[in-house]
């Protein structure tokens, strides 16, 4: 898995864009702004998964879109705008579509920005951030991030042991199959219980969260770091401006109402932009970076 240069950052920075595109991508409802977020996570998202994040896309996200696009008009009937009437006599409304497809698409984005923080943001950066101000707190949250990627690889390891004891399952007995399932889930959630004491036992042993207590750590604020903190400052202080000044206000109901154009409103768009596309654009600048420096090799 390339976790691109934007890993590299301090994690103080790491965490700091991640909160605010997240929080933006989640209280932002203007189209254009659900748009840039979503491109910027999407793009994000392959380029740190690659083909895997392309095929989840479209797998599993596409089909939440066309759902809860689906499932606004069904129980939302607000709107000027009347399409046709439900056979239940309700009006299905262009609002209520536009307003589902935005709910979706926000939905999708913050769900494509957290499978990049969870790339980004590894265990021993939550660690390091918040080990002395809440130490009990940061571990439970490293041990929960390293649950998931975990997950996957224990449950293999669990199957492959079952079936070198002639313990596998084969066939297309559904119940057999259940049965299977909830056996190999009995283990996993025994190994998972056994190795979070182990872990809380190592810790303890440690002097994790004693007073006084120090710890090596390899991160370092340089000026690179302190380059990319101004960038998304800079960024978010006009974005803010503009979600303050308006730019961003937009209504669904009871008819589609907003600003599109206009000098300011397309410099808070591209300050948008510019925040959401920051991890890309620092990804792609190293890329070519490296390709001029091999060509010179």
């Amino acid at each position: 898995m390339n976790k691109g240069t934007f890993s590299g950052y301090h994690p103080l920075v790491n965490i700091l864009y991640f909160a605010l595109v997240i929080g933006f991508a989640m209280f932002f409802t203007h189209p254009v702004c659900l748009g840039i977020s979503l491109l910027c996570a999407f793009v994000y998202s392959i380029k740190l998964n690659g083909k895997k994040a392309l095929r989840r896309g479209l797998v599993f996200m596409l089909p939440v879109l066309v759902v809860t696009a689906l499932l606004g008009p069904m129980f939302n009937h607000q709107g000027g705008t009347i399409l046709a009437y439900l056979p239940s006599g309700n009006p299905l409304t262009l609002e209520s579509i536009l307003y589902g497809a935005a709910a979706a698409i926000m939905l999708i984005t913050v769900i494509s920005w957290f499978s990049c923080f969870n790339v980004v943001m590894s265990s021993d950066k939550f660690v390091y951030l918040f080990g002395r101000a809440i130490p009990a707190m940061s571990l439970i949250l490293a041990m929960a991030l390293r649950l998931v990627p975990r997950f996957g690889a224990q449950i293999k390891i669990i199957s492959n042991a079952q079936k070198c004891i002639g313990q596998g399952i084969s066939g297309k007995n559904i119940f057999r199959k259940v049965k299977y399932g909830i056996k190999i889930l009995s283990i996993l959630v025994t190994c998972v219980l056994e190795d979070a004491i182990e872990t809380a036992d190592s810790m303890k042993a440690r002097g994790y969260g004693l007073p006084g207590r120090t710890a090596f750590s390899i991160y370092r604020f340089d000026r690179r770091d302190a380059y990319g903190l101004i960038y998304i400052l800079a960024c978010s202080l006009v974005v803010l401006m503009g979600s303050f000044m308006g730019a961003y206000r937009f209504r669904y109901y009871p008819t589609v109402q907003g600003e599109w154009t206009g000098i300011g409103v397309i410099a808070v768009f591209a300050a948008y932009f510019a925040l959401g596309a920051f991890p890309i654009i620092i990804n792609v600048k190293e890329d070519i970076k490296w390709k001029f420096i091999e060509q010179k090799i």
